[in-house]
C-alpha cells in the first residue's frame, strides 16, 4: 500500500511540474508582470510557490495605485500576484492554521479583510486565470497574520522559509506583510 502512495505522489507531482511549466508558455503572450518560483525543503519536504510579480506603479501609465483597498479590494477573493493563478506544489502533507493540506498542488489566493482577519485559501481547481470560480474545490481557509512594514515594497514578493517550528508561507506588497506558519503532517 506504502508503494502504491509513493507511486501515486510521485506521479502527481510529475503532472503537477509539466503542468506548471506548459501554462505560463501558453499564457505568456497575456502577461503584463514578471513570474517568479520560490521553494523551501521543510524537514525533507519541498514546499513550493509559483507566481506572478505585478508593480505598485501601474504597467501602462506608470500611475502610482493603492494596494490594499484599492488594486486589491477588502472582502473579496484576490489571486495574490498577477496573470495565471498562483501555485502551491507540497510533496508531503502540511499541517497549516490547523488543517491538513495533503501532498499535491494547489490554486492559492487570499480573502484580504480591512477589519478582520484575512485568510488563505487553498483550491483543489487548478490551471486557471487567476482565482478559482467555484469555491467547491476549496480545500481549506487558514487566517493570516498581518504585519506593517517599515519600508514600503514596490513589486509583490512571495516567500517560503523555514523558521524554528517548521516553516512560514508569507506575502508582502506595499506596506503590508501576511504570514501563515505551517508543519509538515505527521
Amino acid at each position: 500500500m506504502k508503494g502504491i502512495m509513493k507511486k501515486i505522489i510521485s506521479t502527481l507531482v510529475i503532472t503537477t511540474i509539466t503542468m506548471m511549466c506548459a501554462l505560463p508558455a501558453m499564457a505568456q503572450r497575456g502577461r503584463v508582470s514578471p513570474h517568479e518560483t520560490v521553494s523551501a525543503v521543510i524537514g525533507g519536504n519541498r514546499v513550493t510557490v509559483t507566481y506572478g510579480r505585478p508593480y505598485t506603479k501601474d504597467s501602462r501609465s506608470g500611475a502610482a495605485r493603492k494596494i490594499w483597498g484599492g488594486l486589491v479590494p477588502y472582502g473579496q477573493p484576490w489571486r495574490m500576484g498577477a496573470d495565471e493563478a498562483t501555485i502551491l506544489l507540497t510533496q508531503k502533507a502540511i499541517e497549516i492554521g490547523g488543517k491538513t493540506i495533503p501532498a499535491g498542488a494547489y490554486t492559492l489566493y487570499m480573502n484580504p479583510s480591512e477589519t478582520g482577519t484575512s485568510q488563505l485559501v487553498f483550491s483543489s481547481a487548478l490551471g486557471g486565470w487567476g482565482i478559482p470560480v467555484d469555491t467547491k474545490h476549496d480545500v481549506a481557509q487558514v487566517d493570516l497574520t498581518k504585519e506593517s512594514l517599515d519600508t514600503p515594497l514596490d513589486q509583490f514578493v512571495m516567500a517560503v522559509s523555514s523558521n524554528s517550528s517548521g516553516g512560514l508561507i508569507k506575502l508582502s506588497w506595499e506596506n503590508t506583510a501576511y504570514s501563515v506558519a505551517f508543519t509538515n503532517a505527521k
